[in-house]
């Protein structure tokens, strides 16, 4: 028995040793440095993607130093821990063939780095667009994506949950507000596997559906308590492809919800039935 209990004393004191050598790295401990250090934008070489990205990040990040570097640059500083990196990437899921969605990814520099970017601590990552065929949607609601990851950081700084749990973190916000927002969802948001009935069930004077360009206007003027959907999936899916869905507050650009799905013959790319559901019941 004294052999056990000099054993656990042990083992306890060196925990705390390695805690105040700043040894244990949990997520939250990992981005305490994320205010004090530049976030370098890696500006992506398609022109249009790469002007709409600098100018929202002019807009909406504040929330630490931010200089522009090109992938080269990146390359080159990517093994710095002193960096964070804001960047567009192409996820392939395991199974697709190629990458079928454009995500922007808010990573920590230094260690991983020489497994390449997929080594790196990733903090979060948002949908942008489908890696093809793009239909310029996605320029609209960048600001608000580059805002979102902004705002998550900051938060995920101060809470071990948060960080492990973005999307829960991002729905707490519809959890908690939902009821007073309106919500403006694309027609083309919508996945074809819903039914007409569901919409009569779920559907209210302040939960309509219209056309993208309507919702899309909707989101550009601003209006309070406002939610409005954008969709993000890939053009030509693999049975191994998914489906992003969102919706942001148009007034502050903050992300209120979001889900996933895999895409399936009987849950195809959109806002499932499912998500209507849960939209609903939380107003």
């Amino acid at each position: 028995m004294r052999k056990t209990l000099i054993t656990i004393a042990l083992c306890l004191m060196a925990s705390f040793a390695a805690f105040s050598q700043g040894r244990v790295e949990t997520r939250s401990y990992i981005l305490e440095d994320f205010p004090d250090n530049v976030t370098k934008v890696v500006v992506p070489s398609d022109a249009i993607l790469g002007s709409a990205l600098k100018q929202e990040v002019v807009n909406n990040w504040s929330a630490s130093a931010f200089e522009f570097c090109t992938q080269e640059e990146f390359e080159a500083l990517k093994g710095k821990d002193s960096y964070y990196f804001l960047i567009v990437t192409a996820n392939r899921f395991k199974g697709e063939p190629e990458p079928g969605i454009l995500f922007l990814s808010l990573l920590k520099g230094g260690k991983g780095a020489e497994e390449g970017i997929s080594g790196l601590h990733e903090v979060v990552s948002l949908p942008v667009a489908p890696t093809d065929d793009r239909s310029g949607r996605e320029l609209i609601y960048l600001g608000a994506i580059v805002k979102s990851i902004q705002e998550f950081t900051l938060a995920a700084m101060e809470s071990e949950k948060t960080a492990y749990s973005p999307m829960k973190w991002f729905n707490a916000n519809f959890a908690k507000w939902g009821r007073m927002m309106s919500i403006c969802m694309a027609r083309e948001d919508l996945s074809l596997s819903v039914k007409d009935q569901d919409l009569e069930k779920y559907l209210d004077s302040d939960f309509t559906i219209s056309s993208a360009d309507e919702v899309d206007e909707i989101f550009s003027e601003a209006p309070v308590n406002t939610l409005v959907s954008y969709c993000v999936a890939p053009v030509d899916p693999s049975a191994s492809s998914y489906s992003y869905e969102m919706l942001f507050k148009a007034d502050t650009l903050e992300l209120y919800y979001i889900s996933r799905h895999k895409i399936r013959p009987r849950a195809m790319a959109g806002f499932l039935t499912s998500d209507l559901k849960w939209l609903a019941g939380k107003r």
